[in-house]
């Protein structure tokens, strides 16, 4: 039983009478990758060789601020669109400040559809988990929290399609961009 413990700690998995790679095969090691360089940090996966521990510092020591380049272009470019549109809709119908209200109120219900309201519902689905966990889940990473009590594609008993973890991957890096922006907004507010 110990061996089956230490094994799975490893990332191995059992399937029945065969093991799996599990969360380093493509897909766990794209999300772990992902979570490294945005600094959620679940604590439920590690190095654990001198190498990939040394590896890991480099990667990240590049990759955070790499990422925070990234996330900061995706940030401003989800901006700019939201700006143009609300430009584009001043000019056809005259109305500068309601355009702009409008379009900001439509960016930000788009933002929380897409990032805190409807993930919650794959993850009930994939995961088995409520919405509240689901929701949970999505906000405490998003916000880069990421304690770890809920982590997807962790379950050895649920089978995770090859995709999942590349889109939540990306979930992942477009939602805190999203999260960046609506955090800025209220400190502006704020101050």
């Amino acid at each position: 039983l110990q061996g089956i413990i230490q094994a799975y700690k490893s990332g191995i998995t059992l399937q029945g009478n065969t093991t799996s790679l599990g969360r380093w095969d493509y897909s766990g090691s794209f999300f772990f990758s992902i979570s490294a360089i945005t600094t959620i940090g679940y604590g439920n996966l590690s190095p654990s060789t001198v190498a990939g521990r040394i590896f890991c510092i480099l990667f990240a020591l590049f990759g955070i601020p790499l990422n925070l380049v990234l996330l900061n272009e995706i940030g401003q470019l989800m901006l700019l669109g939201v700006q143009r549109c609300a430009h584009h809709l001043g000019e056809v119908f005259h109305w500068q400040k309601k355009a702009s209200l409008l379009i900001k109120t439509c960016a930000l219900v788009t933002g929380l559809l897409l990032f805190l309201l409807l993930p919650p519902l794959l993850f009930s689905d994939k995961e088995g988990w409520s919405y509240e966990e689901g929701f949970y889940y999505s906000f405490i990473t998003l916000s880069t929290i990421g304690f770890g009590d809920y982590v997807i594609g962790m379950n050895p008993d649920r089978t995770y399609p090859g995709w999942y973890k590349n889109v939540i991957s990306l979930w992942i890096l477009f939602g805190m961009a999203w999260l960046a922006l609506i955090i800025k907004f209220c400190i502006n507010f704020l101050e």
